[in-house]
């Protein structure tokens, strides 16, 4: 026996008939399937021990506290001094790392573009060996400089601080940025009035 389709419910809106037609039944099946795996999983994933969004919240915290503590960068003047005094060792790669990423910003000649100059006497974050490094490590979001500490590694900050400094005193091949900043003693410390 046949079931009976298309059979009218016997009443009408705005001249439209309604049918009284049930849904078919692999259709009713996967949604009812579908309600017991979410009356199952969402118990199972937001309130078994250790599976909760917090926890989950919680470890991935941690986790980023810990790499940013393992990417924290203490550089200290005396050693920054030793290492870009001691020898010209740091120059061919912090050539090619200062090219590719700085001298779009602070011209290859470090005459200073939409940054600041380097070949001047006048320093905006500070003139010293571990101020360079910082600034080159944590950058300078507000002026658009971005960190370097997640593209770099220490040893190549640190040839860039030597490279950065090294071109104090050169003459620009082209005009000259504004100077901009403090003006520094030759250890990079500012000067007084």
């Amino acid at each position: 026996m046949s079931k009976v389709t298309d059979e009218v419910r016997g009443h009408t809106f705005d001249g439209i008939e309604e049918y009284d037609n049930p849904l078919p039944r692999w259709w009713l099946g996967i949604f009812y399937v579908t309600i017991a795996f979410g009356l199952v999983y969402a118990p199972w994933v937001h309130m078994t021990e250790g599976n909760t969004i917090h926890d989950s919240y919680m470890a991935e915290m941690e986790a980023a506290k810990a790499l940013a503590a393992k990417q924290k960068i203490d550089w200290n003047e005396a050693e920054l001094k030793a290492y870009c005094t001691s020898g010209d060792a740091w120059k061919a790669k912090a050539q090619e790392n200062y090219t590719g990423k700085c001298a779009a910003c602070h011209r290859a000649d470090g005459g200073g573009l939409v940054g600041p100059a380097f070949t001047d006497d006048l320093y905006i974050h500070g003139g010293t060996f571990k101020a360079i490094a910082s600034t080159i490590t944590e950058g300078v979001p507000a002026k658009g400089m971005i960190a370097w500490k997640g593209q770099l590694s220490k040893e190549e900050i640190q040839d860039l601080t030597c490279f950065v400094r090294d071109l104090r005193g050169k003459k620009p091949t082209s005009k000259p940025k504004e100077p901009q900043g403090v003006k520094v003693d030759a250890d990079g410390n500012p000067l007084k009035g």
